[in-house]
């Protein structure tokens, strides 16, 4: 939900502020979504790599 209200809700929070704090820790996941299945895609180590290449197919993500 995304609100440009600036007025003060019943904890002083303007909705700008709730909205930004809730950006921040969506960022971060989505960052280390990517450095999970991105990174270890590239994993010198054999098992580690096959893994995740038999993971992103069961999840029908592109890879080859």
């Amino acid at each position: 939900m995304t609100t440009f209200s600036t007025k003060p809700d019943m904890d002083g929070h303007s909705a700008i502020t709730l909205t930004a704090s809730r950006a921040i820790p969506i960022f971060m996941a989505a960052l280390l979504g990517v450095f999970i299945v991105g990174g270890v895609g590239f994993s010198n180590l054999e098992a580690v790599h096959n893994a995740a290449h038999d993971y992103r197919h069961s999840m029908s993500f592109p890879c080859h």
